[in-house]
């Protein structure tokens, strides 16, 4: 094993670019990426946080839950969940994100590249409300690149493929908490009752 430690070293292992590869990155949203926005129910968010340091989070609604403003901004509508807003407060230090926009059955996804503001007034937030609740607040994305990620990693993991699933997993977010603090059983009973309970009733 050895460290690879320059771009020298990281080409000999993977190889050289497609001289055609970067003709595909638009600065903008082309008619099939909107489409494809459109079509989506599900993105991943990715910010940095003050000191550098990535996260990740899953953004989701019915198709058509992000709105298309024109080629070059996309608005996201910020939906209830934990809480810990990791995503938020980092757009409020350093406002570059990338997205990742999956369609079901498509083994295509779509990266997204941008500069993003938080925004909030109600008629907006009313405009991207779901089925049940208006957006809390909503991110603003102004395009700055934008390309079609190709199919192998979907093609090799098989991932529309339901026979190649696993049985689900069911995560105890009462464990995860109690191994943590050293809680008992009945308050990870009750902190799984209440995940399930919001989880029907206050999505």
């Amino acid at each position: 094993m050895h460290d690879i430690e320059d771009l020298e070293m990281m080409r000999k292992a993977i190889g050289e670019e497609s001289p055609m590869a970067r003709k595909k990155i638009y600065n903008h949203l082309n008619v099939r990426m909107q489409k494809f926005i459109e079509q989506s129910p599900l993105l991943m968010l990715s910010s940095v946080d003050e000191l550098g340091f990535p996260t990740i989070s899953p953004k989701g609604d019915k198709p058509g839950f992000v709105d298309v403003i024109d080629n070059k901004k996309l608005l996201i509508p910020e939906r209830k969940g934990n809480k810990l807003a990791f995503s938020l407060t980092n757009i409020l230090s350093n406002n570059k994100v990338s997205l990742i926009f999956i369609v079901p059955g498509s083994n295509e996804t779509l990266r997204v590249a941008g500069e993003c503001r938080l925004l909030g007034g109600e008629l907006l937030c009313k405009k991207l409300a779901s089925d049940s609740h208006d957006a809390l607040l909503v991110m603003e994305v102004s395009i700055i690149n934008a390309y079609f990620h190709c199919n192998k990693a979907f093609l090799r993991s098989q991932i529309w493929s339901a026979s190649s699933w696993p049985e689900p997993i069911k995560i105890s977010f009462g464990k995860e908490i109690a191994e943590n603090t050293g809680a008992d059983d009945s308050f990870i009973k009750q902190v799984d009752t209440a995940v399930e309970d919001r989880a029907l009733t206050d999505l």
